[in-house]
């Protein structure tokens, strides 16, 4: 392979106290959280709507927010879940607190939070670069159908998922170790199903803790016939409620991918949405349940469980993760199970958390990078500690402490690793955050 050398004039669009990359989970709370203090704040979403794995991926259901009885996310997360579920768009699965919702009620619930806060939103648009002073980032490069522009900030947030931002700005990253990744899926969306069933009522809420939720008398049919039916490799099934009767989104395909390859994750979603109709259709004939039904969905794109994260300022262990090592900076919270998929094959290691766990301010943040938080699957955590902390209830947590962390930064003039972590755990727990 060759290379060319391109030089390129980019627009600066505006400038702002803050500026987030990426509108999932984490984004969309770390920009609401940094515009309700005061901070101007962009946010930057690759697609023309917010919501990120929840609306993109369909992942079902939002995941943990409660355990042990105890509520263990709270702040704006919760705020946005109390005001989805008024508009109809969400369900508490109680006792665990997974939040089953409507796809299309999140979206608009998203967009109505951030505008209300005042954040300019730059949809339809990809990040590609940034400008740098050293390792202070000055400037984020963007592309869409306007050209090529710039956004100026003085923090800058990376909220992408895949660390992208934190990756062009030459953060070091967590070591594979030549450890496979965990697969991806492409979530697909059934409707026509009978849900009114006694087996598929009780698979479609994720409501108890302690058990894996996947659907196990279909599971065991299946794995007792894969060959025979021409099935391949998956995963649960899941099947979780998109609020209305007859659908259900399905969480079953799984293939080895890697999100921050081009090539590689584009043919895997091919595979991906090969495999989806084939397992709808053996759904579909073999099962009474499913006699009906057909594919009214597809994901945007497959769902990655894990790509880049950062060499943080702090790596969260295991050890520290399994034993709820509370830190003096603690910022946030996780209580899904260890969760690690293996691509090939249907197994899968889901280890049970007999306490929550407890998110380090120092695991936003990598040295010497004065103006960079990461929130979300970004964070620098070790492979059994992510495994955990990936899913979305967490990622909006680390997102509401590095917009609020990332504004105060802002304001005290400081630098990310110089932050008032007193000021910024007050702050949290003003807003109702369990930390």
């Amino acid at each position: 392979m060759h290379t060319i050398h391109i030089e390129k004039t980019a627009r600066v669009a505006d400038k702002y106290d803050v500026v987030v990359c990426g509108g999932g989970p984490a984004g969309f709370i770390a920009a609401v959280a940094a515009a309700r203090l005061g901070a101007s704040t962009a946010l930057i979403e690759r697609y023309g709507f917010l919501g990120g794995m929840a609306t993109a991926g369909l992942i079902a259901p939002l995941s943990v927010f409660t355990y042990n009885g105890e509520k263990v996310i709270g702040g704006l997360p919760w705020d946005f879940v109390e005001r989805l579920v008024g508009m109809g768009g969400g369900l508490v699965e109680e006792p665990l607190g997974n939040i089953a919702f409507d796809p299309e009620l999140y979206k608009l619930c998203v967009q109505r939070m951030v505008q209300e806060a005042g954040v300019k939103v730059f949809a339809h648009s990809y990040i590609s670069g940034c400008r740098q002073e050293g390792n202070e980032i000055t400037h984020v490069i963007m592309e869409n159908k306007s050209g090529t522009e710039a956004l100026e900030g003085r923090m800058f947030v990376d909220c992408t998922g895949d660390a992208d931002l934190a990756h062009m700005a030459g953060v070091p990253m967590q070591p594979q170790n030549g450890e496979p990744l965990q697969p991806a899926s492409l979530i697909f969306v059934l409707s026509g199903v009978d849900t009114d069933s006694p087996l598929i009522s009780q698979a479609m809420h994720h409501n108890r803790q302690g058990v894996n939720c996947h659907c196990l008398p279909i599971r065991e049919a299946l794995l007792a016939r894969q060959q025979e039916l021409g099935l391949p490799e998956f995963g649960g099934p899941w099947f979780c409620t998109l609020l209305h009767d007859g659908t259900v989104a399905v969480n079953m395909t799984r293939v080895a991918a890697d999100a921050c390859d081009n090539r590689n994750f584009a043919a895997a979603e091919m595979h991906l949405r090969e495999d989806a109709f084939r397992m709808a259709q053996i759904l579909k004939e073999h099962f009474p349940e499913f006699r009906h039904s057909y594919i009214s969905a597809t994901a945007v794109q497959a769902g990655p469980r894990e790509t880049r994260r950062i060499l943080g300022a702090h790596t969260i262990t295991a050890a520290e993760y399994l034993n709820a090592v509370r830190y003096e900076d603690s910022v946030s919270r996780g209580a899904h199970p260890i969760d690690i998929h293996v691509a090939n094959g249907p197994s899968q290691g889901c280890h049970f958390l007999e306490k929550p766990a407890y998110v380090p301010y120092r695991a936003l943040y990598a040295h010497n990078f004065p103006n960079l938080l990461v929130g979300g699957r970004c964070i620098s955590a070790d492979r059994q500690a992510f495994a955990s902390l990936r899913v979305q209830a967490s990622c909006m947590g680390t997102g509401q402490a590095a917009g609020v962390a990332a504004a105060q930064c802002v304001q005290s003039g400081k630098t990310v690793l110089q932050a008032d972590t007193a000021m910024l755990m007050a702050t949290l727990r003003q807003w109702g955050a369990v930390i």
